[in-house]
């Protein structure tokens, strides 16, 4: 009988190695695996490289991995964020490495990683930074920048509800990055805010299916589920 549910975040994450890279995904607060990203936190892995679409806020999930030393690198889409507190100091000190790379693009080296397409040709990011040092082409008057797949060790996602076979389906904007980094990871590991009974997902709830999921774990939110950053921003906005 296939069941991927395992029964805590400890046994989902307990084999996740030290220089590992690791797919978190998630817009902003919207979608992001926060359960495991604190489970990842206990867990100890070091050496990381991350990617994600932010450096993570306040002390919490990526940026707490961060803080505490434990990531190499960072492949994202925007390294500022008003509430973070590692990154900078870090990154001034040469502690960690840094990759910027433009959303869209970012989200097409991930879907062709998990297409097994090893590298593609885009207009974005010619004539910039971002685009030096790597290989161009001209195609019909235009030229172009090859940009190289991504594929992680791990991808960590966070999912509305779930089956046992590892079947998903994503709420509104937690739809994002999770469906493409699901299909990009050796090893994808889902937390689901509900799990449902085989079979009670029609076709069409399915966002991601089973075959690109290893393990699942349960983990309602419970309590107040904002991070750290949404309460920060409350916080001041009553001062």
């Amino acid at each position: 009988m296939i069941d991927k549910t395992v029964r805590s975040v400890a046994e989902a994450l307990a084999d996740i190695r030290d220089g590992a890279t690791v797919l978190c995904a998630g817009f902003a607060m919207v979608g992001e695996p926060h359960i495991l990203l604190d489970g990842l936190v206990e867990q100890g892995a070091k050496d990381l490289t991350i990617v994600s679409n932010t450096i993570g806020r306040g002390r919490e999930g990526v940026a707490r991995l961060i803080e505490l030393g434990r990531v190499r690198r960072l492949i994202v889409s925007w390294a500022r964020s008003i509430t973070s507190v590692g990154f900078e100091p870090l990154f001034a000190e040469g502690k960690i490495e840094l990759e910027l790379v433009p959303q869209g693009t970012l989200a097409e080296r991930i879907r062709a990683g998990g297409a097994g397409v090893p590298a593609f040709y885009t207009a974005t990011s010619v004539g910039t930074i971002l685009g030096e040092g790597k290989e161009q082409r001209n195609f019909d008057g235009r030229d172009y920048v090859l940009e190289q797949a991504i594929v992680g060790d791990v991808a960590l996602i966070e999912a509305w509800q779930a089956d046992r076979w590892g079947n998903l389906t994503f709420k509104q904007s937690g739809r994002s990055f999770n469906p493409i980094m699901a299909q990009a990871g050796k090893l994808t590991i889902a937390q689901a805010e509900h799990i449902v009974a085989l079979g009670e997902l029609t076709p069409e709830d399915v966002h991601t299916p089973g075959i690109f999921v290893d393990r699942v774990v349960h983990a309602p939110y419970g309590g107040d589920p904002r991070t750290e950053e949404a309460r920060i921003l409350e916080r001041s906005a009553t001062r």
